[in-house]
Order: C-alpha cells, then sequence, then structure tokens
C-alpha cells in the first residue's frame, strides 16, 4: 500500500488506482498479477509465506481488492463475496442470532427482503419493514428488546428515497443497535456512510463497482475502530468458514472496475440528471423520481451527504401497467435486463422483475415504475431513444 500522511488522505480517485496496487516486485509488472492459485507452498510446517495458505482463507487477488474496497469507503476492513446477497449473508450471520430483529426499509431491494425473510426468517430472524423517513417510527421499532440491526438502503431501490444515515445512526447507537448501509446505488465515490456513522456497509460490487455488467460480487465494508476490529474477526470468520468468497479472476474484475468508478460516476450523473429534466415535461410521464430534481422529498439531504445524484432514474407513466411495458419493449438503446450500474443503459420493469419476489408485500412497487440504469453513452441519443418509445404510447 502506498504511505501517505494520516492527515492528507489521498483523493478517492487516486486512492481507488493506487492503494492495493503496488507493481510486483519481481517483474516490476505495474498491474498486479492474477494468483489463481488455490494452495501455498509452506516454508516448513506452519510457515506461511504472507499468511497464504489456501485460497477460501486467503488469494493476493482478494486481499488487493479487500484493501482497495476498504480505502474507497474510508473505512478499516473489506471482504469481498461471490455476489451481494453472499456479503449480506456473512454479515446477517456474523452480528445476528436466532430471536433477534432486522429494522429495515419498506423500499428495499426485493433480494435483501428474500435473504432476511425467507432465509433467515427460517432460522429466528424477525424484521420490520417501514419507512425510514418516519424517525420516530424506527426509534418505537428499535425500542424493541429483539430489535438489533437497522438496515438502510440510500437512494431506496427503486422508489430512489434519500435516508438520513448520520440521524439514523444516532438513532440506532443510542438503543446499541448496529446500523448497516447499502451503498450500492451511491457508490462510496457518491457516498461514504462509514464517516455519517453506520456501522457497515455492504455493496453489491457487480453493479457500479464492477461497473462493466460482466462480474458478479458483493462486499462488506466495516470502520477502523475497536468495535470494527471485533465485528471484522466475526465476519471474516464467516468468510473463511462458509466460503462464498469471490474467485481471483472476479477480484480481477472487480478491482479493474473500481479504478475508473469516479469518473464513470462523473457521466452516469450527468447523463442522469439530464434525461430527469428531459422526461419532468413528458406529457406521458406522471413522476419522475430521481435525486437531482430540486422538487424530489430528498433532494436537500442528498445534497448534504452525497457528492453526486447517481444514475439510477425511476419513471411512473401515465398508462399505467401496458403503458410501462410498452416502453419497456420499445427502447433501442436502453436493453432491457435485471440489474444496473454498468456502462450501458439498462431499462427494468421492476413490478415484473426484480421485485417480483415482494409483489403483494408491503415492499410491492407500483405497476406503471421503470427504473432506468443511465449508462455512460452519449445523452444525446439515449434521450432520443426515450422519446421514440414514449411516442409509441
Amino acid at each position: 500500500m502506498t504511505h501517505h500522511h494520516a492527515e492528507s488522505p489521498l483523493g478517492f480517485s487516486t486512492a481507488a488506482v493506487h492503494v492495493g496496487q503496488d507493481f510486483d516486485p519481481t517483474t516490476g509488472a505495474v498491474v498486479p498479477p492474477i494468483h489463481l492459485s488455490s494452495t501455498y507452498a509452506q516454508d516448513g510446517i506452519g510457515g506461511l509465506r504472507g499468511g497464504y495458505e489456501y485460497g477460501r482463507a486467503a488469494n493476493p487477488t482478494r486481499s488487493s481488492l479487500q484493501t482497495q474496497l476498504a480505502a474507497a469507503e474510508g473505512g478499516g476492513h473489506a471482504f469481498s463475496f461471490a455476489s451481494g446477497l453472499a456479503a449480506e449473508d456473512a454479515l446477517i450471520r456474523a452480528v445476528m442470532r436466532p430471536g433477534q430483529r432486522i429494522v429495515m426499509g419498506d423500499d428495499a431491494y426485493g433480494g435483501s427482503y428474500r435473504l432476511i425473510d425467507r432465509v433467515h426468517g427460517n432460522w429466528g430472524i424477525a424484521n420490520t419493514p417501514l419507512d425510514l423517513a418516519d424517525a420516530d417510527a424506527v426509534a418505537a421499532a428499535l425500542d424493541a428488546e429483539d430489535a438489533t440491526v437497522l438496515w438502510v438502503e440510500t437512494p431506496s431501490n427503486p422508489l430512489m428515497a434519500i435516508t438520513d444515515i448520520a440521524a439514523l445512526a444516532e438513532i440506532a447507537h443510542r438503543r446499541s443497535a448496529l446500523l448497516v448501509v447499502d451503498n450500492t446505488f451511491a457508490t462510496p465515490y457518491l457516498q461514504q456512510p462509514l464517516s455519517l456513522g453506520a456501522d457497515a456497509v455492504v455493496h453489491s460490487t457487480t453493479k457500479y463497482i464492477g461497473g462493466h455488467s460482466d462480474v458478479v460480487g458483493g462486499a462488506v465494508v466495516l470502520g477502523s475502530d475497536a468495535a470494527a476490529d471485533d465485528l471484522a474477526e466475526q465476519v471474516g470468520f464467516q468468510q473463511f468458514a462458509v466460503g462464498a468468497v469471490s474467485g481471483p479472476l472476479d477480484a480481477y474484475l472487480t478491482t479493474r472496475g473500481l479504478k475508473t468508478l469516479g469518473v464513470r460516476m462523473d457521466r452516469h450523473c450527468s447523463n442522469a440528471q439530464a434525461i430527469a429534466e428531459h422526461l419532468v415535461d413528458h406529457p406521458a410521464v406522471e413522476r419522475v423520481l430521481y435525486p437531482g430534481l430540486p422538487d424530489h422529498p430528498g433532494h436537500d439531504l442528498a445534497k448534504t451527504q452525497m457528492r453526486g445524484f447517481g444514475g439510477m432514474v425511476s419513471v411512473q407513466l401515465r398508462g399505467g401497467e401496458p403503458a410501462a411495458r410498452k416502453v419497456a419493449e420499445g427502447t433501442r438503446l436502453f436493453q432491457l435486463a435485471e440489474s444496473l450500474g454498468g456502462i450501458e443503459s439498462l431499462m427494468n420493469h421492476p413490478h415484473h422483475m426484480t421485485h417480483a419476489s415482494v409483489q403483494g408485500t408491503e415492499l410491492a412497487v407500483p405497476e406503471n415504475l421503470l427504473r432506468l440504469s443511465v449508462g455512460i453513452e452519449d445523452v444525446a441519443d439515449l434521450i432520443e431513444d426515450l422519446d421514440a418509445a414514449l411516442a409509441g404510447l
């Protein structure tokens, strides 16, 4: 790791490019090699080189990604997993026991809710979904003896609600609950929850961090105080004992993506802003949900806790579900697909796609809603594509 004085930490993109990415000491290769070996020769019994013994326990390519991820979030520890859900699962197992409860937003990623409700629910973990904007309701829910974790997603998926991380951290910590923030939508470039009081950050690195729709992965990032060190020991144990680790090629692709996160997010944000402003006045559009619009209820809060407003735009159409379906199936550049955060623009109808698992629950999403993952293409082409699809209504 590049050494620097604590009082002047490296800027985000400098750290993303350099931390954990020292050149190979043997050859001088500027890009560290990908280590594919599953096992490591020992200098006598128990004589490990650099602590490496077996690929599930540690791998140099994964280690360098974890160093890079911790630096990106301003944290002290990071763990890289095979998927975002594997990361969340390891964290839940590390910090929770049967009989305890997760208080979470009622507008959450469907996969997180499915994991918490249907997998961990069977092992005695309860959950209470509620509106996180209602601080009193959050406090009341956390007053229950069994409530030990507050789970926050901001901006939320797909309704783009903005939640006050610092305020909720205070409410959670007064009740000895842990605050977990899913920072997938915002990315560490736009928002650093640990600096706002969060105890743990989770990511689907599949999305913006990988950034090219070609690798699935997840991460847990923790702070750097004594409590975080203890928590890291627990998460590290889960990673080792359960073994849902990211493979070395996946770790390498994720590292490569993270190095350009800053420049990509700048373009995602400017494109999304232009598209949101364009769609606001469109006669076929009932509502645009984007925190960069001044009339978005979370606009001022987003300005204080985010560096930019992100690349995700949700749109509600006047013609209900049939209109949403027609537009989703009528674009040329926006591809109809699950996931988000890649360089190409994607469109998703959450009710039938990403959030189908929560139909009929309090997490169900409006049927006329489309979620746009705005890519880094030329924005004029993207606007033209959307206009053409909307003209078909």
